[in-house]
């Protein structure tokens, strides 16, 4: 008995000891995430060696938007306020409605001690890290809860995170590239309709996730709850006698997302649809993908040629916008383990939704197939749908990225059910000729390993390259001594030279590097024509978009003709501009106008020059 007794605590005290081991023990799951967290410092590295003064080459325009977005968040901040939904920060005196643009507000507000600490391009480059890391992460959490294996979820989330869509994005939109919270958002969806989620709790949780979103990028939430309806009608359509119980207990959740989403969003969303300048778009144009998007890698991705670089930049000359890439071997991979896994409820979902994205991926029109032939549009979903209220400004390539993190579910758990079934497959038959024989001993490893192999070698054409990186715009020398020589109210339109746009960014970047000028005459953002049509400032064909653009063609040092002095008086005059401020040579033909038309220059300091307008 006594022997007993003291086997059993020796056994209780090796069982402590070992659980104590295993507690010191770095948890699997972390040593994933910091896997990725390497991943993402890997390919912003370059970044990295001055995050202040360096960004990622490719689409300045974009970066030094963002810049001035999250600097805006920050000033906010740093009064104790939210960032206003309009302001006359920029496009003064008629102002920008944020909601319409991507203004990025969430990450803004989050990151505003780095901002306020070391400036806009840090907080950019760690938004980019993270946004990296985090949408892996995320991923990889989702497909552990819903069964998937370490190893195999580890893949998937590193094929959604580093995916050729998200490289892509992070060349300038920050928006689409910090893609955390759709993999969330698509869980706490499916947990509602399958009943694995408690219904209020899984919907107020579901109503959370969708309103951070709205304010990280509106966009990517139209393509997550695109991607969640073709969910929803997947599973109803493979389980139809269980949708109408299904649907009683989904319906209080959904109705507690619905209510806490519009209660944090509601007047954000007021402000966008009936606020001051809300738009009414519709569709312009029918966009086109185009399929060797699908196959052809770009300069992006560590396994292309120079040939097929060529040729990606040759179908898309927009690099910010190549997101379609997967490559033959993952497709092969991907359709061969649909068709052989078909009847597992987790494969078929991912397979259709990965499946459906991609070809609204190929958009509305009529894609080229090869030579003259075309995929004919009414067969692509797209085509159908464009129209709607919502997706009219939608760029249909960027399902892309909802369609890679279907394409890795789709990976995962096929690979998981390819290796759960090596032991039955070869132990549960003899070799003809040898009664008994039960396989080779060492089969089932080999057999596992290959498919892992397959696995990896399917994804590895996805891996990228880092970011190259090129200086940001510096300041001008004189800059801030002449606004401090000007004293001009914070709300008092300025007019920059060269004229603020997408093509002349670099003004966005030095307003968002000093805060001046307070309220600055034109910008980079999306609009109202006089039409209601959203449009970008150059694009609208007026009187002031003819003087911006001749203003930036006399600021580059070259003389054309253009508007007459009394138009050009007249258009400034409409801007209610209180100065203008040029970052020009005394000489230059654009200095030589304003002197004509103002006078000579209130201040010349270093390379910037100021007129003092006339109320």
């Amino acid at each position: 008995m006594t022997q007993t007794v003291v086997a059993a605590a020796a056994t209780r005290r090796g069982s402590a000891l070992a659980a104590a081991r295993r507690a010191c023990r770095p948890r699997p799951a972390w040593l994933v995430v910091a896997c990725y967290l390497l991943g993402a410092v890997v390919i912003t590295g370059r970044l990295w060696i001055d995050p202040a003064g360096r960004m990622q080459a490719g689409d300045r325009g974009d970066v030094d938007l963002f810049a001035w977005f999250v600097q805006y968040a920050a000033a906010a901040v740093s009064h104790g306020q939210l960032p206003a939904l309009f302001t006359t920060a920029m496009n003064a005196p008629v102002g920008v409605n944020l909601m319409w643009n991507t203004s990025f507000l969430l990450p803004g507000v989050l990151l505003s001690p780095v901002t306020l600490l070391w400036g806009p391009q840090v907080s950019l480059t760690v938004a980019l890290t993270l946004g990296f890391a985090g949408s892996a992460a995320a991923l990889f959490w989702v497909l552990r809860r819903w069964g998937a294996s370490l190893g195999a979820a580890a893949l998937g989330g590193a094929v959604y995170g580093f995916s050729p869509a998200l490289v892509t994005a992070g060349l300038g939109h920050y928006h689409l590239q910090f893609a955390v919270l759709p993999p969330l958002i698509v869980d706490a969806v499916a947990r509602l309709v399958t009943g694995r989620g408690r219904g209020v709790r899984t919907g107020l949780w579901l109503g959370l996730l969708c309103a951070a979103q709205l304010f990280i990028g509106e966009e990517l939430l139209v393509y997550t709850a695109v991607a969640s309806l073709i969910l929803v009608v997947t599973l109803a359509l493979s389980r139809p006698g269980e949708v109408p119980r299904r649907a009683r207990e989904a319906l209080p959740g959904l109705a507690v997302a619905a209510v806490v989403f519009l209660l944090l969003d509601g007047y954000a969303l007021w402000t966008q649809f009936a606020g001051p300048l809300a738009e009414h778009s519709k569709l312009r144009a029918t966009l086109t993908g185009n399929l060797s998007w699908f196959a052809v890698p770009d300069a992006s991705l560590l396994f292309h040629t120079p040939a097929s670089a060529a040729e990606a930049a040759v179908t898309l000359r927009l690099p910010a916008e190549y997101m379609d890439y997967l490559g033959w071997p993952l497709i092969l991979v991907l359709v061969i383990a649909a068709v052989v896994f078909w009847r597992d409820i987790r494969v078929r979902t991912a397979a259709v939704i990965w499946a459906v994205l991609e070809l609204c991926a190929l958009g509305g029109g009529s894609p080229p197939i090869g030579g003259d032939v075309r995929w004919p549009g009414r067969l692509l979903p797209w085509h159908w749908v464009q129209g709607l209220p919502g997706l009219a400004q939608v760029l249909p390539w960027r399902f892309a990225i909802l369609a890679d993190g279907a394409a890795a579910a789709l990976l995962v758990f096929a690979l998981d059910r390819a290796l759960a079934a090596v032991p039955r497959a070869e132990g549960a038959r003899a070799l003809p000729g040898r009664a008994g024989w039960r396989g080779w001993p060492g089969a089932r490893g080999w057999t596992r390993g290959a498919l892992g192999a397959v696995a990896v070698l399917a994804v590895l054409p996805l891996v990228p390259l880092p970011y190259k990186a090129t200086p940001v715009a510096q300041v001008p020398a004189g800059w801030q001594a002449t606004f401090s020589a000007l004293r001009l109210p914070s709300d008092a339109p300025v007019l920059i030279v060269p004229f603020p746009s997408g093509g002349q960014s670099r003004v966005l970047r030095w307003q968002a590097d000093t805060g001046q000028p307070g309220a600055m005459v034109g910008g980079y953002f999306i609009g109202p024509s006089p039409t209601g049509q959203a449009t970008f400032f150059f694009q609208a064909r007026s009187q002031p978009s003819d003087v911006a653009k001749y203003l930036n063609v006399l600021a580059q040092g070259k003389n054309t003709r253009g508007p007459s002095d009394a138009e050009i008086r007249a258009v400034i005059g409409s801007w209610h501009t209180a100065a203008i401020v040029a970052v020009t040579g005394a000489r230059s033909p654009v200095a030589r106008l304003l002197t004509r038309l103002y006078g000579s220059p209130a201040t010349r300091i270093g390379a910037v020059l100021s007129w003092r307008l006339r109320p």
